[in-house]
């Protein structure tokens, strides 16, 4: 017999159609909460188009291209050789290993791929090497079109030093700091005093929150000039740091502008990006509940006169500081396709992706200010692979084993670059997806976005989807009382997840206890007929015991056809669903409400975790004698960890403070963890002496495992 094998091309065409079936149907169907669809063929542009990036923006450009009849071409580490950016591309070059300095940051290899595919021009995505000035020269060099400003303007708006001196020549609001380089950390407590704490150190060639401190007093300046340049020098090649005035709690409100290369510019109105960690956007939202017409019109017009003052042609960002009297201050422009940039889409039903290519082969802009509409409200929530109940967000590495994208809803878009069976690895960002709804209103939107959150299926990694799901329901952001402080303010203990309220609780035990009988009647059966018809045994009611958390609660249940109703601390709770135990999500009525639960897992034990209201609960459920049998178990003794130090994220050693035989005092750094290039300095709980040292720099270490051991 003949044998077969699929060349990577032929598997990238098999891909490429089963997935653009999949998305014309989406788009098909919720065309309102995506970009416009309208091309003409008459706007010749390009034939193929390198994508020099990864994951879901990738695809998000892949998308335009396909929908205006350009070839593309994907570049990729050899880790990432079976990714879906790869898959969906029609071409594809491995650029190096897996390190981004080695791949995605390598402009050699990357110029080598734009040749040997003869791509006539480059989309370069956010971040790499999207606001490298260098790399922009090189592909003209070549006479290849850069898909985003000149070199200019990335020059000018990419240094934010130089930045900010442009934008007060081009009299925009500007926060009060140094405007030279912060020489080291003795400048930079001199510079720190004369501008008065609070202060901001940052990157001055950054962005996307790396390389960036806020500095109370001078230890914490010294502090944030060491961990501010190495994250600065690691992320973008350039220590260089500048230190500002910090606004304390303020809002991070930026303006979309757009500009083609015949001097014209739009603002394509604002989105509000105030719910962040470690300076990261979590929760974004276009339009902002706090801007009124008259300070969103000077917002743009100070946002195009930048755009102007430094010929900017392309999709770019300007981003600003609002404080709570509406004053606004620029903090730094993006000059590159921003994450966000769905929610913008979203309301004016422009295709940013389809534009910053037109504008690259020339083209005018074909929009007039008065034509931007505010058309509804949508919403973007940014699903990472990390553990939210450490320091809102760690990152999280493993195996996608089940992933179902909740693109069964209307008005619901996601843009992700993984699928069932992808790896999330130590290397690149975290980024799972950006879930993004729209609502004619913003209620609308935001009830959409809490079923979606819901109905979004992610197994294998840790993902902060409670985290998500229980922002959006916050009183304080449905009112849109918010703030860059919202999460230490609403969580200043950290965020520990849902609490539930006894009306909540009863819910939640009830709907476990049904479908642990659900399961229990289901093994009774084989095929669907009883075990042993001879002897039918019909049972309606049970006794069960239910533990959660430290509480254990006697339950009744009782069945009449689907319903079941469970009395719990002295309260019925009515329960009924299809009950597919085969299925991830778990539809469920309850009480008349209906709900969507997810059973993450279940065992023999009656162990059953829950995904309810968001977070996952852990629930056992007995019978009455194997909850008394269960009261003789000896209970496990919880390890004491005041003496040992874990990594509590997957990453890579950068530095080893001590040694054995070392005597540190408590809150005294001990090591240096770094992962997707954030560092994180892991700190003594006490003081002690130092027992023994189990990790050195260079190293990768995984989430739990020991660093220091102390006496």
């Amino acid at each position: 017999m003949a044998t077969h094998s699929v060349t990577p091309r032929l598997n990238r065409l098999l891909f490429a159609v089963k997935y653009a079936s999949l998305q014309s149907r989406c788009c098909a169907a919720h065309c309102k909460a995506h970009y416009s669809t309208v091309y003409s063929p008459n706007e010749k542009t390009f034939d193929k188009i390198l994508i020099a990036n990864r994951g879901e923006i990738a695809c998000r450009v892949m998308k335009t291209c396909k929908k205006m009849g350009i070839k593309t071409v994907a570049v990729h580490s050899d880790v990432d050789a079976s990714a879906v950016h790869v898959k969906m591309a029609d071409e594809a070059v491995c650029v190096g290993p897996a390190p981004t300095s080695k791949s995605y940051l390598n402009m050699d290899a990357i110029m080598d791929a734009v040749r040997s595919t003869g791509a006539q021009a480059v989309h370069p995505g956010y971040g790499f090497l999207s606001e490298n000035k260098e790399f922009a020269k090189r592909l003209a060099a070549e006479d290849v079109a850069f898909i985003g400003p000149g070199t200019g303007a990335i020059q000018a708006m990419g240094d934010k030093i130089e930045s900010k001196l442009i934008a007060k020549a081009a009299k925009v609001n500007t926060i009060p700091g140094f405007d030279g380089v912060v020489e080291n950390a003795d400048d930079a407590v001199k510079i720190a005093k004369e501008i008065g704490y609070p202060v901001m150190i940052k990157a001055s060639a950054g962005g996307g929150g790396k390389g960036m401190r806020i500095a109370w007093n001078d230890e914490e300046t010294r502090e944030g000039f060491r961990f501010s340049s190495q994250e600065a020098a690691s992320s973008f090649g350039d220590d260089r740091l500048l230190i500002e005035k910090f606004i304390d709690n303020p809002r991070h409100i930026e303006i979309q502008v757009l500009a083609d290369k015949h001097g014209n510019a739009l603002w394509l109105n604002e989105r509000e990006c105030s719910i962040q960690r470690r300076n990261q956007k979590v929760v974004e939202e276009a339009p902002s509940t706090f801007l009124d017409t008259d300070t969103r019109r000077s917002m743009g017009e100070q946002a195009v006169q930048l755009a102007k003052a430094v010929q900017y042609s392309s999709a770019g960002t300007v981003e600003f500081l609002v404080d709570s009297t509406k004053n606004f201050y620029f903090l730094e422009m993006n000059t590159r396709l921003q994450v966000e940039h769905p929610i913008t889409e979203c309301i004016t039903g422009l295709d940013l992706v389809e534009q910053m290519i037109l504008v690259a082969k020339g083209y005018k802009l074909q929009h007039k200010q008065e034509d931007i509409p505010i058309n509804g409200w949508a919403f973007e929530s940014r699903v990472y692979a990390e553990d939210p109940y450490k320091s809102f967000g760690l990152p999280s590495i493993g195996r996608l084993s089940q992933y179902q994208e909740p693109l069964n809803l209307s008005n619901v878009r996601v843009d992700s670059g993984i699928q069932e069976g992808s790896d999330i690895s130590i290397y690149y960002d975290p980024m799972i997806s950006k879930l993004v709804t729209y609502g004619a209103t913003r209620a609308e939107a935001l009830a959409k976005m809490e079923d979606a959150l819901d109905n979004y299926v992610i197994r294998g990694v840790t993902h902060n989807i409670p985290l998500l799901r229980e922002i959006i329901t916050h009183p304080r952001f449905i009112s849109g009382d918010i703030s860059t402080n919202f999460l230490p303010e609403v969580y200043p203990d950290g965020f520990k997840g849902h609490q539930l309220e006894a009306d909540k609780r009863r819910e939640l035990l009830a709907s476990a206890a049904a479908l642990y009988i659900t399961a229990q009647l289901r093994s009774q059966k084989v095929l669907g007929n009883q075990r042993l018809a001879s002897t039918p045994v019909t049972c309606s009611s049970w006794e069960l015991c239910v533990e959660l958390g430290e509480g254990r609660h006697d339950i009744k249940v009782t069945k009449s056809g689907d319903v079941y109703t469970v009395e719990v601390d002295g309260e019925k709770v009515k329960v009924s669903g299809q009950w597919n135990l085969a299925s991830p999500l778990l539809p469920l009525t309850i009480n008349g409400t209906d709900r969507m639960l997810q059973c993450l897992s279940r065992d023999a034990s009656g162990e059953i975790v829950l995904q309810f209201l968001g977070t996952s609960f852990k629930v056992r459920v007995l019978s009455k004698l194997a909850a008394k049998l269960n009261s003789y178990m000896p209970e496990k003794v919880p390890e004491d960890t005041s003496s040992i130090l874990r990594s509590p994220m997957p990453g890579s050693v950068v530095a080893v403070s001590v040694k054995p035989g070392d005597t540190v005092a408590e809150g005294q750094e001990i090591c240096v963890i770094e992962a997707m290039k954030m560092q994180n300095s892991m700190t003594a709980v006490k003081a002690a002496k130092v027992k023994s040292v189990h990790c050195k720099p260079g190293e990768t270490v995984g989430e739990g495992d020991l660093l220091v051991e102390l006496e």
